[in-house]
């Protein structure tokens, strides 16, 4: 008896100790815990927990490796397996901004508390929880307490900024951080039916302590577009309700309040995590908890978040995996590649905020908008969330990339892309692009000066292509990607992230003292062409006027003008 007694005190002092050893650091401080005792914190629980897996991936731009959780009660931890199991696949990215460390914390209770309470952990049976503690490693390496000027709490955070000063959530298309790198093969080895990237903003001041911004429903569109506008976001904002951290779509305006002109939702293009898991089809949340809220409120709202999709992925998972794995591109289909808002469509919604007025400035004299916290109110705004598209194109069968553009090819492959490659030395019938105009942002954005406004010229063609060339066909999983990066139009594509713009050079130009000869030659052999000289002459008398442009108009028309120059080198194979 006496040994009995003896070793359950000792197993109940074990079960403390253990406790005691996996409180948060928010739990026992209320700030937000350094990189490594987060990392600390996860390799605990896995001792503890045989359901929790962490390993290291690929590495980040600060030289530390990324690290990612599975949480998986099967304690198999193949994620292929679990796939083919038919179990739901959560993704949760935390700390891209590590200034912003409402997930970090809330994501670490979140496994523990279901791993130490027998009922919620059944209630993953069906569910993997794949995890990244800490996104941006740098920035979380570089705590301060001063750049959040907005922010109310903790004392000591992350910086926006990672280790190359790149914001890693403009990041998911180019991918020009080891971040990216290492969140790719995260994501594909996990193919997630569910995202969720967890973030804290202030757009304006309101009494929500949460937001949200989904995937938008218009451009993912098909049966997972309806589910989410329809479906998945009303029953989530009960959930939460439920739970007490009431949620509405995410707020962005500037010097104005919600209730004076609406609120809009913000479009994800593919720079953004949501955006890019988009292309995947993946249902995807962005959060943002408000700022102005205390940390402990907003760390909890963050936690009744996840939990709800928790709890929703329990009864809708095996619809959401079949909507996920269901929407593949057709050949011969439009495919909108830029949009805009449409502002004469708009809902009415439940929104609780203060009331706000323009008052004079102590600082600048000027007025200033000012949210009388002791003014709540409760009342219907609109909401804009339905957007159409502005340009479409014809989804062809398959890109081909030749070889030498490798950049390009590496984040194709990287993303799992199937492709084939030519045999052998072939000429093929394609459609192909001349960039006839853009613009070009006139400072730095994110490491590049990126195009917008992008028009082209299409023709068909037949091209020299060379063993070994690219063939990426559309029928499979990426196929979004395939055409939101090649089709150069598109708002992220390649070639607007400056991928390509080595074709926008001309390599090759002429003497004019040389080319006089030649360019009469020209005149007297072609017909055509000296009639369209005499009349641009006749009608452009700028033209007439200028004679470099005139032998650079006989040029640019000639069989010596670079057939690369303007000339976009991925090619659309539709027959």
């Amino acid at each position: 008896m006496k040994n009995t007694i003896l070793l359950f005190f000792l197993f109940f002092s074990g079960q403390i100790f253990a406790q005691q050893q996996i409180e948060t650091g928010f739990e026992q401080n209320g700030g937000t815990s350094p990189y490594h005792e987060v990392i600390s914190y996860y390799n605990t629980l896995s001792k503890l927990h045989a359901e929790v897996d962490i390993r290291e991936m690929g590495e980040t731009d600060s030289g530390k490796p990324l690290h990612m959780v599975i949480v998986d009660t099967d304690k198999d931890f193949d994620l292929k397996r679990s796939r083919e199991r038919g179990k739901t696949i959560i993704m949760i990215n935390n700390g891209i901004h590590p200034g912003e460390p409402d997930g970090i914390e809330a994501s670490q209770m979140l496994v523990r508390d279901y791993m130490v309470n027998a009922k919620r952990k059944k209630a993953l049976k069906d569910i993997v929880l794949v995890i990244i503690p800490i996104y941006n490693i740098g920035g979380a390496l570089n705590r301060n307490t001063y750049s959040r000027v907005n922010q109310n709490g903790p004392e000591e955070y992350g910086f926006r900024g990672n280790a190359r000063n790149y914001d890693l959530n403009r990041d998911f298309i180019k991918a020009d951080t080891r971040n990216t790198l290492a969140f790719y093969e995260i994501y594909h080895l996990a193919q997630p039916d569910i995202f969720i990237d967890t973030h804290v903003s202030n757009g304006a001041d309101y009494q929500y302590s949460i937001t949200h911004l989904a995937t938008q429903h218009n451009k993912i569109g098909g049966a997972m577009g309806k589910y989410i506008e329809s479906g998945f976001i009303p029953q989530l904002e009960k959930l939460i309700a439920d739970k007490g951290s009431e949620i509405v779509p995410y707020v962005n305006v500037f010097n104005q309040t919600p209730d004076s002109e609406g609120i809009t939702q913000f479009m994800d293009y593919p720079r953004y995590s949501t955006g890019y898991t988009t292309l995947f089809n993946t249902l995807g949340f962005m959060i943002e908890t408000h700022m102005l809220k205390p940390f402990d409120v907003r760390v909890k709202a963050t936690y009744d978040f996840i939990e709800s999709v928790v709890e929703i992925a329990g009864e809708d998972g095996a619809k959401i995996q079949m909507m996920h794995r269901g929407n593949l591109l057709k050949p011969g289909d439009l495919y909108p590649v830029t949009w805009k808002l449409d502002d004469t469509a708009s809902k009415s919604i439940d929104f609780k905020g203060y009331e706000g007025e323009m008052v004079e400035s102590k600082v600048t004299g000027q007025q200033r908008i000012f949210y009388n916290r002791d003014k709540p109110f409760d009342k219907k705004i609109s909401y804009y969330n339905t957007y159409t598209p502005t340009k479409e194109v014809i989804i062809p069968k398959a890109y081909i990339v030749p070889q030498g553009w490798y950049e390009i090819i590496d984040r194709l492959k990287r993303n799992g892309l199937n492709y084939s490659r030519l045999n052998n030395d072939t000429i093929l019938n394609v459609e192909s692009y001349t960039i006839t105009n853009f613009k070009t942002l006139p400072s730095a954005y994110e490491g590049h000066y990126p195009h917008n406004s992008v028009e082209v010229n299409k023709s068909k063609t037949s091209i020299d292509f060379r063993a070994g060339d690219y063939v990426f066909h559309i029928s499979q999983p990426g196929g979004r990607y395939l055409v939101e990066t090649l089709e150069p139009e598109a708002t992220d594509s390649f070639f607007n992230w400056n991928f390509f713009d080595t074709i926008l050079q001309q390599k090759e130009h002429f003497s004019p003292y040389v080319f006089e000869d030649i360019a009469w030659l020209l005149l007297e052999e072609n017909s055509e062409l000296e009639k369209a000289f005499e009349k641009k002459k006749n009608e452009d008398k700028e033209f007439a006027d200028n004679w470099y442009a005139q032998l650079n108009f006989i040029y640019m028309h000639s069989p010596y003008y670079e057939k690369a120059y303007m000339q976009y080198p991925v090619y659309r194979l539709v027959d």
